[in-house]
């Protein structure tokens, strides 16, 4: 009787959309995938690094569009796995970092899948890098928070990401105008500067820049869509002094980018 061989599945991160900013090691694990898993924010270029006749699952998720359930994913990587076939899930950013990857990895554990992770660079520090805003500074920030807009089971701590030297907010797009209403309320400046970053990374990013309290309507009139990060902090003043990076970002990947849209600064 044949014995079943049992596949593997890895939860690797693709970056946050350059494709040129991919792992090493991710590359090679798509070159000897037999499946792969891919979400929505997955630069096409990082796909063709996958071996010609592996089988591409799509299962990205959009906010206020059509998505594959969680629980349909855990499904395809345990069935993929179960068929004897190296699994890459693929996941824009890192997997571990608003990715869900931790569920994920938690489900292939209940189902006794052998399962690695694969780390890859999180847009929150590469997208805020590409649109020229470090998020720390000696000078001006000395810590920066991490955090998502969208929490299941209660809203955020508004009162802890107002205090934040450097705020960087994941998934704030379709809901800005209440997330500064509740940083204003909490107790920051609507003075302070900000920015939302479009498509970090990508060749169509997009920067707007304000003040927290005009950053919402900035934003509308620019028409930024998702993926989009919201950064809150003086580092965001900085990108007026750093004209090389923001040249260098308007071409990336030697395409022209439309990269700042400002305005709301009176």
């Amino acid at each position: 009787m044949r014995e079943q061989v049992q596949g593997r599945v890895f939860l690797v991160g693709a970056g946050p959309g350059d494709p040129e900013l991919l792992t090493l090691r991710a590359a090679r694990l798509l070159r000897e995938a037999d499946t792969v898993v891919h979400d929505r924010l997955v630069h096409p270029a990082v796909l063709e690094h996958a071996r010609p006749r592996a089988r591409l699952i799509y299962v990205g998720k959009e906010g206020g569009g059509e998505s594959v359930r969680q629980e349909d994913i855990h499904s395809v990587l345990i069935t993929q796995a179960l068929l004897g076939r190296q699994v890459v899930r693929l996941k824009g950013g890192d997997p571990f970092v608003f990715g869900r990857g931790a569920e994920e990895a938690l489900a292939l554990e209940k189902a006794g899948i052998p399962y690695e992770v694969v780390p890859g660079l999180s847009a929150g520090i590469a997208a805020t890098a590409s649109a020229a805003i470090p998020v720390t500074h000696r000078d001006v920030s000395g810590e920066v928070t991490f955090a998502t807009a969208h929490r299941v089971g209660g809203a955020p701590d508004w009162d802890f990401l107002a205090r934040a030297q450097t705020l960087v907010l994941f998934m704030a797009g379709d809901r800005l105008e209440a997330t500064v209403r509740a940083l204003v309320t909490a107790g920051r400046a609507a003075s302070t500067p900000a920015a939302m970053v479009e498509a970090g990374t990508w060749e169509h990013q997009r920067v707007v820049e304000a003040t927290l309290g005009n950053i919402a309507l900035e934003a509308r009139r620019a028409a930024i869509g998702s993926p989009a990060l919201l950064v809150v902090g003086e580092v965001v003043a900085l990108r007026s002094r750093l004209p090389s990076l923001v040249a260098r970002g308007s071409t990336m990947n030697g395409h022209p980018v439309p990269l700042k849209a400002e305005g709301g600064h009176e």
